[in-house]
């Protein structure tokens, strides 16, 4: 099954100390739940937050704030109730001058 999503997310609520260097950059752990069955008042389908660690989730730690939202815009056929449409990428209407980070 493919299924197309678009992000938002809100940068500005990003936990810096969450993000970690790797090999080719500066990356973060992120969570998506999304339900192609129920749509928000939005047309979202789910929400975006930070990960947890394992010792995080097993300490019954408070959840990480939700960065943003996701809507499905793009399925095969095989998600219920998600629009059958190609969709162009989302436009980068932003400098990179702007990053909180």
């Amino acid at each position: 099954m493919k299924i197309g999503i678009s992000i938002k997310l809100d940068v500005t609520k990003i936990q810096k100390d969450r993000l970690f260097k790797g090999e080719r950059g500066t990356y973060l752990d992120l969570t998506t739940f999304i339900d192609t069955d129920n749509a928000d008042q939005y047309q979202n389908h789910g929400f975006i937050s930070q990960s947890q660690t394992k010792e995080e989730r097993a300490s019954g730690a408070e959840r990480t704030p939700i960065l943003g939202n996701c809507k499905v815009f793009y399925t095969d056929g095989n998600a219920s109730q998600a629009p059958q449409q190609a969709a162009a990428p989302p436009a980068n209407d932003f400098d990179d001058e702007d990053l909180p980070f």
